[in-house]
């Protein structure tokens, strides 16, 4: 078993709470959200993003808005709608609660360790 293939399915498997973050701050641009997971060190490629965000915009999450760009063709600006951001604060909530029971499990004391 290859720890990149796990590292890589972990990643995945918070990109949309973290791609909805990003755009609770502000509404953003692929380019954009890219640049903030990037920094992150949440390695993501365009071909993984756009389908998430058509997942996301068709669940009615979010929503986009084109705009002129002064250099280049327009940018899809996305914007994270009022169903997305109630879907933000559910997800927050299951990301403390899993933080816990995993902190819990990584951090006590086994019987072994008695």
């Amino acid at each position: 078993m290859k720890i990149e293939n796990t590292k890589a399915q972990m990643r995945k498997g918070i990109l949309e709470y973290c791609i909805l973050s990003v755009l609770s701050k502000n509404d953003a641009y692929v380019a954009e959200i890219l640049k903030n997971l990037k920094d992150a060190r949440l390695i993501v490629v365009e071909g993984t993003i756009y389908p998430l965000l058509t997942r996301l915009k068709n669940a009615g999450l979010l929503a986009y808005r084109w705009e002129e760009s002064t250099g280049g063709p327009p940018r899809k600006y996305y914007q994270i709608t009022p169903k997305g951001l109630s879907f933000l604060n559910e997800l927050g909530q299951t990301w403390e609660d899993l933080k816990f029971a995993v902190n819990k499990i990584t951090h006590s004391k086994t019987s072994n360790d008695e």
